[in-house]
């Protein structure tokens, strides 16, 4: 269910602020104990100061509130939300019930999935009933898809693995995790896909080069022929039965990496996030605190124009010829720019050393900057 485009509508209508908010379940649980609230559902919901919070759905340990102002809505107002928001999940529930045989065993690995989740494990075995009904036996390719906007068209389960087998040319399995997340598992020889006339020979390239144009292949060919803008990444080739879950598991970090610190980029690669992995377990108050003493100047230094141009410099590394022609600015402009941070911040990033500080820089204050 796509809750933001509910809460849009809903605000639309009442003509009043409607936000949507979390608070543990454990806590509204309490809350609503307190003042005699209801579950999810028919529930005018309960008041807590100056607001009035309707339970729209629990999300493992969350529960995901409306906030309305108390002295926006009547209490009929708030009866009738609740009844709006439980039909909704009724529809949305028979919209997304299995239509077929593959889906439904889908659901069993979605299910299973959840569950192992709700326990905490970071690791777990995939029961041999389930990879027998999915013929999980041989090595998959794991691909997450995820689909950050709001649209009102729900995809259908069918459809999508239709396009994906289309695409691949060769047998899928397709396990929709959540409303957002779709995971593909492909076989082997997808690697092997021809990409075309203009594509080099592969027997050179890595397995990383392979999964990284399998990757940028499908992205491609899912925003213009699916759901528009959406996130993809890739992992390594993995038994399902042994490692389905720590896969997903990392496909989940790997989306979350990428779209933390290289925003405007939607396809994410594992093995080129390694340095955002590690820097993203550094305290917040750490990374404010070598901030501050890496760079004095933060705002000046680092304005749009200078990020863009040290990005593609540690992109195409530290090659400041390359560097000039992706930026299409002339070789002197660019070394002008360098020569001009170096100034401001004492760092001159053509050296090892201080390239390394300045990208570790970059990557805490994107993340900073924005909290």
């Amino acid at each position: 269910m796509d809750w933001e485009l509910v809460r849009r509508q809903m605000q639309d209508v009442l003509g009043i602020a409607v936000n949507s908010m979390k608070r543990s379940a454990e806590e509204w649980a309490k809350l609503a104990k307190e003042q005699g609230a209801g579950p999810i559902g028919a529930d005018p919901g309960v008041t807590d100061g100056d607001y009035v919070y309707i339970p729209v759905q629990q999300e493992s340990q969350d529960m995901l509130l409306f906030q309305f102002p108390a002295a926006g809505i009547t209490d009929r107002e708030r009866a009738l939300i609740g009844l709006m928001l439980d039909a909704r999940k009724t529809q949305e529930r028979k919209a997304a019930a299995p239509s077929g045989e593959e889906e439904r065993k889908a659901s069993l690995i979605r299910e299973w999935f959840k569950g192992q989740q709700e326990l905490g494990y970071t690791q777990a075995e995939l029961p041999d009933a389930l990879v027998s009904q999915m013929s999980l036996y041989s090595t998959k390719i794991p691909l997450l898809v995820y689909v950050d906007q709001t649209t009102s068209r729900r995809v259908h389960y069918t459809d999508l693995k239709k396009l994906l087998e289309s695409f691949f040319d060769a047998s899928i399995t397709l396990i929709p995790l959540t409303d957002k997340e779709w995971l593909v598992l492909g076989p082997e020889k997808i690697l092997a896909m021809d990409g075309g006339e203009d594509r080099p020979d592969t027997s050179e390239e890595s397995l990383e080069d392979r999964l990284a144009a399998l990757g940028y292949g499908l992205h491609e060919m899912l925003e213009n022929e699916w759901v528009g803008e959406c996130h993809l990444a890739v992992h390594y080739p993995m038994l399902p039965a042994k490692s389905l879950y720590s896969a997903i598991l990392q496909l989940r970090e790997t989306i979350m990496l990428g779209r933390t610190y290289h925003i405007g980029s939607n396809m994410h690669l594992p093995w080129e996030l390694q340095l955002e992995k590690l820097v993203h377990l550094i305290p917040d108050s750490e990374k404010a605190s070598f901030l501050e003493r890496a760079l004095k100047r933060l705002d000046l230094a680092f304005d749009p124009e200078t990020m863009t141009t040290l990005d593609h410099f540690f992109q195409l590394d530290c090659n400041v010829s390359e560097t000039a022609k992706k930026l299409y600015i002339h070789r002197n402009t660019l070394l002008y720019r360098l020569d001009k941070f170096k100034q401001e911040t004492g760092l001159d990033v053509r050296t090892f050393n201080h390239a390394v500080l300045v990208k570790i820089a970059m990557l805490l204050y994107k993340v900073t900057k924005r909290k």
